[in-house]
């Protein structure tokens, strides 16, 4: 059975501290008197010397009902063993002496998780961190629910890393599909939206999440990094090819265009053929007059 929280209104500090100074009065006032009364007449008041010593016990017990909340800080109240309700209004304030008063933080906490060597979807080996922002939403789960809600948060925080590095590929995903690489904002909301499932019993809300490291595993990273250079270079290649067609288009339909000179197909396909080399060449041209002819 989940347990859900209770606020609850006690009584403000200051109008019990007179009620708790009078009491010592009372209660040391009296004990006085019955000391100075049996000295008079020789009759000690038993009744009397108990009422000021229950006075004086009250007061000192009540001492302990006293407390004090900072902003974004609650006080979880359990009388018995049973769940009283939390106080989360800030200020100095008192409760049944017999209260124990449970201290929960209410402000937002930063967990940085450690590096995990993971497989992505594909199974290739990969590191990944992530770092989360999360706060306790109610306290009454917080403290009964779960056993150490710091400790389940961090380990729901690393099983969520987990299950997500085997949901996305790395990088080079198939059409449109998303990449830890280069889905950061779709991962991170998808890493927010599992912890808020998984730390929900725990009264705990994560606010933010994101990725804080990623990369592949030493031992695949140099194969990887060749991979990807060879994957540069051919994406390099083809737009250059792309351009030097084009560039050759645009020249043999200039020259047929402006009659500069009419080529058939044979010095047609050696123009193309220069052109290309021409361009799609990794080194400066070096041009060669030719005195003859194709036809020779």
């Amino acid at each position: 059975m989940m347990n859900r929280e209770k606020v609850v209104t006690v009584v403000n500090g200051w109008v019990m501290l007179p009620v708790t100074i009078l009491l010592f009065a009372a209660g040391g006032g009296l004990i006085w008197w019955t000391i100075y009364s049996a000295t008079q007449t020789e009759v000690f008041d038993v009744y009397q010397f108990i009422g000021a010593l229950v006075l004086s016990t009250l007061a000192g017990v009540s001492c302990n009902g006293y407390f004090t909340l900072q902003p974004n800080e609650a006080r979880v109240l359990v009388l018995f063993g049973a769940y009283v309700g939390t106080v989360r209004e800030s200020g100095w304030h008192w409760t049944n002496p017999l209260n124990s008063k449970l201290k929960a933080s209410l402000r937002a906490r930063t967990l940085e998780g450690e590096r995990l060597k993971v497989n992505d979807k594909r199974g290739n080996p990969i590191e990944i961190a992530a770092v989360v922002v999360w706060r306790v939403q109610d306290t009454a789960q917080a403290a009964f629910d779960v056993e150490r809600y710091e400790q389940f948060v961090k380990m729901q925080s690393e099983s969520a890393v987990r299950h997500l590095a085997s949901l996305y590929v790395y990088d080079h995903g198939d059409g449109n599909e998303t990449t830890l690489r280069a889905g950061m904002e779709e991962v991170a909301a998808a890493l927010k939206a599992e912890l808020n499932e998984r730390v929900v019993k725990a009264g705990v809300q994560v606010d933010e999440s994101r990725l804080t490291h990623l990369a592949y595993a030493p031992e695949v990273a140099g194969l990887m990094l060749r991979r990807q250079q060879a994957e540069a270079i051919i994406d390099a290649r083809q737009k250059i090819v792309h351009g030097a067609v084009s560039m050759v288009q645009m020249a043999l339909h200039d020259l047929a265009k402006n009659n500069i000179i009419e080529l058939d197909e044979e010095r047609k396909a050696a123009m193309v053929s220069n052109l290309l080399v021409v361009l799609c060449g990794e080194h400066d041209a070096q041009p060669i007059i030719n005195a003859g002819t194709l036809y020779n």
